[in-house]
């Protein structure tokens, strides 16, 4: 009797994103912070420095960004190379940087509670839809009283993923129970290949 196969990693796996990451340039790294973030953090009502976590932060683009703002930022990924590249980035950045190797929704308890701010680009996207009411409860258990999410939302309308689309009207159904939502509006100045296709908002915690 021969022996079964190993089966594939799911698309959504540790395994599977070590391995975009590995094959070379993943298509949802900008090499850049998001243009959204550019905006809000160089504007008049740019948030005040505190506490900061990015979630799926991968190679740290708006971590790095964030921390040069005078934020005092953890970034978390489950991809080790993903990890690896934002503590060689960090470093040419000279930039301290708290690296956390894990599963986003292994977080809690142990950092419930600690965040004045949690960032959000790409993974909102990335996990799988079924997952969002749990990725809307972590948020809220991350952050502190009067905490703030910053998230650039991929508004897209393709079929399948990722990145998994979304659309305002989803954001607030999911967020609202647990945020007030302060703004929730089309980026203006989104890099071509996402033009159209991005919302940022500013979601104050309950």
């Amino acid at each position: 009797m021969s022996a079964q196969p190993s089966p594939l990693p799911s698309p959504l796996s540790s395994t599977a994103w070590e391995e975009r990451y590995q094959a070379g340039t993943p298509r949802w790294d900008l090499g850049q912070p998001a243009p959204a973030f550019k905006t809000l953090l160089e504007s008049a009502s740019a948030p005040q420095p505190g506490s900061a976590i990015v979630l799926g932060a991968g190679r740290g683009h708006d971590a790095i960004f964030f921390a040069q703002h005078g934020f005092a930022v953890t970034a978390v990924d489950f991809a080790p190379s993903a990890i690896q590249a934002l503590d060689e980035q960090a470093q040419a950045h000279n930039r301290s940087l708290r690296l956390l190797e894990r599963d986003i929704f292994g977080l809690v308890p142990e950092f419930a509670g600690q965040f004045d701010y949690a960032i959000e680009h790409t993974c909102f996207c990335a996990i799988d839809p079924a997952l969002r009411p749990a990725y809307v409860e972590l948020v809220a258990d991350l952050l502190v009283p009067g905490g703030e999410l910053l998230a650039v939302f991929f508004t897209h309308r393709r079929s399948g993923g990722p990145p998994f689309g979304t659309t305002p009207a989803e954001v607030r159904q999911l967020f609202e129970p647990h945020f007030e939502i302060i703004s929730l509006e089309p980026v203006a100045n989104s890099v071509p290949s996402r033009q159209g296709e991005e919302h940022f908002g500013r979601l104050r915690k309950r």
